[in-house]
């Protein structure tokens, strides 16, 4: 394994024998030499980044050790997060481990770059480790390009210099996690550095004797390089169909998820050692951290296993147990593939209840969103997980973003659920939005607006900036014309503050923008009556009020709502024939109200179940819920009939 020494100090000399390369670093590092220097440095970054191209005065020396000593595996999926204490300064060789350890706990390129002068000797490994780190911490950043300090550094230009002229004589390793780490800063791909290692790796590759993970951080790599479709690649994915996978460790298998993950395009094309791997994951699961779990589960939503559902299921079932040890992106990518899915464990809710509701003031934003798409999306109404993020967004609204905001508050009024402290909640909601109404992309504020409608809290203050011409025009530029979703949305906001705010005298929803029902795909605002349900409870009927003329279905009303049995009766209470429309006192609107209008598991009605039934009382009828888990249980005709009689004619009626 080639070594890198770095020194402690600048002008630090040694009686050891110097090799080639430090003799021409030296050189290449003379105070006398800046022009040579600067032909030498030309081409390793991009044009945009030529004004940083001056190396520093450093000296340094190197030791030799075996080429080929043990690599440790460096990556994001093989770093470690343990603390320890800090090197003893007279101990010229520096423990791998210990080494790694040590890197990860730094949050900046400078303390990165400075820890590697405190260090007498390098391996290759332990450098590009370094180089790796350094792209970390400048991708967290969102750093675009090499920062001026990094660049500028004598460390980083030396680090580089060695890797581009000793690239025959690196490990494996540590060659491809140089590449990987360059890559990752944006090192121009036609530099002299970045060919020369992409040259010594296709050598190395072409010698068949790379591991999974080397094989892997260079496929990566030549993704990011070059295209997804490049022969290297091509290669890569045959070698490592070639190997033993049985053998992998499951830090292996995730590399190989990873690089078939980047390289989607090449992946779909090898379906059959997909597979091959999806099948070999089923009996490892029980092995799996949550680190790998996590990783897992969202390569196999990017490669769109869905035929893999037996490995999601123990997947899913796997990480009940992590569920507090899941860092807020492990969670994050869980969620997705529980969603992507469509999985529901009542032992996974569980645990999430206890998490969320033990550590959700500590809980990052984006997981806390997250964790509420997913009870959204599944329309599952846990208490405890609400609660505690209305609390959550009460002490703290000022971290979440506008997009999370509204991904926070849909939940609520989707799943019709007012939080204990409701009150305090929607005040906090009512001035976040006044003080960052203009940073909520137009959409995000729709869907926030008409969910808070859904639970009786139409947003008065603001229907009139939704109803201007201003907005709407934002909100079609966003969606690239108006949907009829969105329109829906627009008609029951304006519904709801005319029959439910009847003071409100601002601007009125322009009748073009309005729909004529709501039982429109997909279906956001109204549930399609379930036919067999509607048929039990139709036959029950017809015996009950002696003839099917008493009685319409699907009946659509002038408010957009449509309801799923109407009834209409005289001021006597005579039963009309549903053809009549003179003499009509009274009108009652049986909702035929199937699982799918409720929560999941739970007896509570969706939002936009609750709302119709409040907006059909505010317009004259008599609601009458006739849900399912009162027909069900019923174990005859005859008994169902005595239960519609009862719930419906709870008064003497008579006929025409």
């Amino acid at each position: 394994m080639a070594l890198i020494t770095l020194p402690r100090s600048h002008f630090y000399s040694s009686g050891l024998q110097t090799c080639r390369v430090l003799t021409c670093l030296r050189k290449y590092l003379s105070p006398d030499n800046n022009k040579s220097r600067k032909v030498m440095c030309q081409g390793y970054f991009s044009p945009q980044q030529e004004q940083f191209r001056i190396f520093h005065h450093a000296n340094y020396r190197k030791h030799h050790l075996e080429k080929e000593s043990k690599a440790y595996p460096v990556g994001s999926v093989f770093f470690q997060t343990a603390a320890w204490d800090r090197f003893e300064q007279s101990n010229g060789h520096v423990d791998h481990q210990r080494f790694y350890k040590e890197l990860n706990n730094f949050t900046s390129s400078e303390q990165v770059l400075k820890f590697v002068t405190t260090l007498e000797t390098l391996s290759d490994t332990m450098a590009a480790a370094a180089l790796y780190r350094v792209s970390e911490v400048e991708k967290e950043k969102s750093a675009q390009k090499i920062p001026k300090t990094v660049l500028e550094n004598e460390i980083f230009r030396a680090l580089c210099f060695q890797f581009e002229y000793e690239s025959t004589n690196l490990s494996d390793t540590g060659l491809v996690t140089a590449l990987q780490a360059l890559t990752g800063l944006h090192v121009d791909p036609q530099s002299n550095l970045l060919v020369n290692l992409i040259m010594e790796c296709q050598n190395r590759l072409q010698q068949g004797h790379m591991t999974i993970h080397n094989l892997c951080v260079l496929g990566q790599c030549m993704v990011k390089l070059q295209n997804p479709n490049c022969a290297v690649l091509k290669e890569i994915i045959l070698q490592l169909q070639g190997q033993k996978l049985q053998e992998c460790t499951p830090e292996e298998i995730v590399a190989i998820y990873t690089l078939l993950q980047t390289a989607f395009g090449e992946a779909i094309q090898h379906q059959d050692f997909l597979d091959q791997l999806n099948n070999l994951c089923i009996s490892l699961v029980y092995k799996f951290s949550p680190t790998v779990t996590s990783q897992i589960l969202n390569a196999l939503v990017t490669l769109n296993q869905t035929q893999a559902f037996p490995l999601v299921v123990k997947l899913c079932v796997h990480s009940v147990k992590f569920v507090s040890h899941f860092t807020n992106e492990e969670l994050g990518k869980v969620l997705e593939g529980f969603i992507y899915f469509g999985y529901t464990d009542k032992f996974f809710i569980q645990a999430l209840e206890e998490h969320v509701s033990t550590c959700c003031l500590t809980m990052h934003p984006e997981s806390i969103s997250k964790v509420m798409q997913y009870c959204s999306k599944k329309l599952i109404l846990s208490k405890p997980i609400f609660d505690a993020v209305a609390e959550s967004f009460v002490y703290q609204a000022e971290i979440f973003s506008p997009v999370q905001i509204s991904q926070l508050i849909i939940p609520f009024g989707k799943l019709n659920y007012l939080p204990p402290n409701a009150s305090l909640f929607f005040r906090k909601l009512e001035n976040t939005i006044r003080t960052r109404f203009k940073y909520f992309p137009p959409q995000a504020l729709l869907n926030l607006l008409h969910s808070c409608t859904l639970i009786g809290h139409p947003p008065v203050n603001y229907v009139a900036k939704l109803f201007s011409p201003y907005f709407l025009q934002k909100l079609q530029v966003q969606e690239l014309g108006l949907s009829k979703s969105s329109l829906a949305q627009l008609t029951q906001l304006y519904l709801a503050v005319v029959l439910e705010c009847p003071f409100y005298k601002g601007p009125k929803l322009l009748q073009q923008y309005q729909v004529k029902s709501f039982l429109i795909p997909p279906y956001l605002l109204e549930t399609p009556m379930d036919l067999h349900l509607y048929k039990i409870v139709s036959v029950a009927l017809i015996h009950l009020l002696e003839g099917r003329i008493y009685f319409a279905s699907k009946v659509s009303t002038p408010c957009c709502y449509t309801v799923d049995i109407e009834i209409k009766l005289d001021e006597e209470g005579f039963v009309l024939p549903f053809t009549s429309d003179e003499d009509v006192y009274k009108r009652l609107a049986l909702c035929i109200d199937d699982p799918k209008r409720f929560c999941l598991n739970s007896h509570n009605l969706l939002g936009k179940e609750a709302i119709k039934q409040r907006h059909l009382r505010l317009l004259g009828y008599e609601v009458i819920q006739i849900p399912y888990h009162e027909v069900e249980i019923l174990p005859s005709r005859c008994e169902i009939v005595k239960y519609l009689k009862k719930k419906i004619f709870f008064h003497r009626y008579r006929f025409y």
